[in-house]
């Protein structure tokens, strides 16, 4: 089991984000960055919304920083840790658009990027873009089609319904042979069109005890992850029982990586919420496996 962090200050949840993250900018959220990659955590997040509608905001949250610019300026000040968008939403862009800008932030993040995908939800702001949110779920199973095609291409080709393209150069593109594709979602179909394009699913807003029945009833590839949250934000130096049973909840679930929030009254309070957490789980300073394996099912 490895951890990832859903980064601080990049969205504003209301009852997730803590106060200091309000006015909180890139320097802080640098430091948390530098932080999590020299303790060894697997990967940061950042969501995507364009714009969201203001009665919507009061549930959703209405700050979300664009993953593209927020991971290009982080990949400078790390070395290690994985960028993960949680998630792009597949229908606001052309699949190329996508094998461009993110193989760019592959190409200058020395291969660090995992693409968190998702059909999305929000029909206002679909509107508002112009997408097409009736037939969102077609759209979404062809864009994963020709993504898994053309990502890491120079020369891409796909022949879909709704993305037909051949005989174009996207230079730069993606280092990694294989850009990890991580589906979004919280239904069967998620989870089957996760297995059948991509290489994990990051769940959301199910019990731990419905994630395991799903994780169990499906026909998982080698090596897929399945990406759990540890539910709400831990407080590893004021309650570390809490947090080490919440990873092994996760872990018993079925997790092979577990997505986690932290509770803090600064960046530099969040730092040592860190250190704590990668003492709790034995991260050894590098992104890679942690001992809080006991007593999976």
């Amino acid at each position: 089991m490895r951890i990832g962090i859903t980064s601080p200050v990049v969205t504003a949840v209301p009852g997730v984000h803590s106060p200091w993250e309000r006015t909180a900018g890139i320097e802080e959220l640098g430091v948390v960055a530098e932080a999590a990659d020299r303790l060894g955590f697997h990967h940061l997040t950042c969501s995507e919304h364009v714009a969201v509608p203001a009665d919507i905001a009061e549930q959703r949250g209405g700050t979300y920083w664009d993953p593209l610019a927020t991971f290009g300026y982080l990949a400078a000040r790390t070395s290690r840790i994985r960028f993960a968008t949680q998630v792009l939403v597949l229908g606001y862009h052309h699949p190329l658009a996508v094998a461009k800008r993110y193989g760019t932030l592959d190409r200058v993040s020395d291969g660090r990027l995992v693409l968190g995908l998702g059909v999305g939800s929000l029909e206002e702001e679909f509107r508002l873009l112009g997408a097409d949110f009736e037939e969102r779920g077609a759209i979404a199973d062809d864009a994963l089609a020709a993504l898994r095609a053309s990502l890491s291409r120079r020369e891409p080709a796909h022949h879909g319904e709704h993305f037909d393209y051949e005989g174009f150069v996207v230079e730069p593109h993606a280092v990694q042979d294989r850009v990890p594709l991580w589906i979004g979602g919280r239904t069967p179909r998620s989870l089957r069109r996760a297995v059948a394009h991509g290489d994990g699913w990051v769940p959301f807003g199910l019990s731990l005890d419905r994630l395991r029945e799903m994780v169990d009833a499906a026909s998982l590839p080698e090596n897929f992850e399945v990406v759990l949250s540890a539910g709400r934000p831990l407080d590893p130096t004021g309650d570390a029982d809490r947090a080490s049973k919440a990873l092994r909840k996760a872990w018993q679930a079925g997790a092979t990586l577990v997505g986690v929030s932290l509770a803090a009254e600064s960046a530099s309070h969040y730092v040592e919420q860190l250190e704590a957490l990668a003492g709790i789980a034995g991260l050894s300073g590098r992104p890679g496996t942690t001992p809080v394996r006991e007593g999976r099912a």
